[in-house]
């Protein structure tokens, strides 16, 4: 099992409030069911009153942001959810955003459910379960890389050489102009969304012949980091020097590539919603708000993925 990864933020500020609400202080109680996912509450600034006592409203009332909201999901999304949930914490200090990981399959089984408020996942969604209500928000678009340990010597396959190794009909790099060196195939669980992906582009779908299928984008990279031979695909945002990044149709993994479509293994990253976004509660809508605004758009950018604009 994944270990959930969990951010929370609160101020104390934040906690006085939450006391005066529940009735702390006799004046201002506001009665609320206990929260949940998504809650939010409004805070109201009143205006002055006319000298005969009567309420004025010639001040608009200032909303401030409270509550939380749960995304589940995509181990590869984890990069971009962690720091989308910080920087919209920072911005609303009232707001918790909790993110766990958990497979793309099962977020958005998740929201489905009704135990989150996104289901993210990093494969397009399935027909049965928009079938089901949910709905397809394409944040950003992710390139997924090639990996071997470093001392492999091949550094370019073409898309038919990656079908035969990860089909187990090439099990050896001498193959393939390499040492020789027996092919250790690397790749995800059953549910990933990169696997999901990865395959679907290929065309190899229950075909694949793994030594290993890991949980989480970590352990692949890990894997294919250490073990000579090695051969895994992981979300190019989490690439690093621990690795050798293969070409593919001799083109290299990076964004200007899977831009202008040349770099052919590319997926998006889609955070669920079960109904429309604009059927949401207003968290959920202010938290696309800001993925969709140019902080948004800086912060996508800034994790290694392609934004989306609407």
């Amino acid at each position: 099992m994944m270990k959930k990864k969990i951010f929370a933020l609160a101020a104390a500020g934040a906690m006085a409030l939450g006391m005066i609400a529940c009735g702390s202080e006799p004046s201002s109680v506001t009665t609320a069911a206990p929260e949940t996912k998504g809650t939010t509450e409004a805070g109201t600034t009143e205006a002055g009153k006319s000298s005969a006592g009567a309420e004025e409203t010639t001040a608009e009332e200032k909303t401030e942001l409270k509550g939380s909201v749960i995304m589940a999901g995509s181990t590869s999304m984890e990069k971009f959810a962690n720091a989308l949930a910080e920087a919209f914490m920072e911005d609303h200090p009232d707001v918790t955003v909790q993110a766990e990981f958990t497979g793309s399959s099962a977020g958005v089984e998740s929201v489905l459910a009704g135990q989150c408020d996104i289901g993210n996942s990093s494969r397009n969604l399935k027909d049965e379960e928009k079938g089901k209500g949910a709905v397809e928000n394409i944040v950003a678009i992710d390139g997924i890389a090639v990996v071997t340990d470093p001392s492999n010597t091949v550094d370019n396959l073409t898309k038919e050489q990656l079908i035969s190794i990860y089909t187990g009909e090439v099990t050896n790099w001498s193959d393939l102009g390499g040492s020789n060196m027996p092919i250790v195939v690397v790749g995800r669980e059953a549910g990933s969304g990169t696997r999901g992906a990865f395959e679907e582009i290929l065309g190899i779908e229950d075909a694949c012949k793994y030594a290993n299928e890991l949980d989480s984008t970590g352990a692949v990279m890990a894997k294919a980091a250490s073990i000579p031979g090695a051969i895994g695909y992981v979300s190019l945002d989490v690439i690093d020097e621990s690795v050798n990044v293969l070409k593919l149709e001799g083109i290299e993994a990076n964004e200007a590539n899977i831009k202008d479509g040349s770099y052919f293994l590319s997926r998006p990253f889609v955070m669920a919603t079960k109904g429309e976004i604009s059927e949401q509660n207003e968290l959920v809508q202010a938290l696309f708000d800001y993925v969709h605004s140019d902080k948004g758009t800086e912060l996508i950018s800034s994790v290694g993925l392609i934004p989306v604009t609407e």
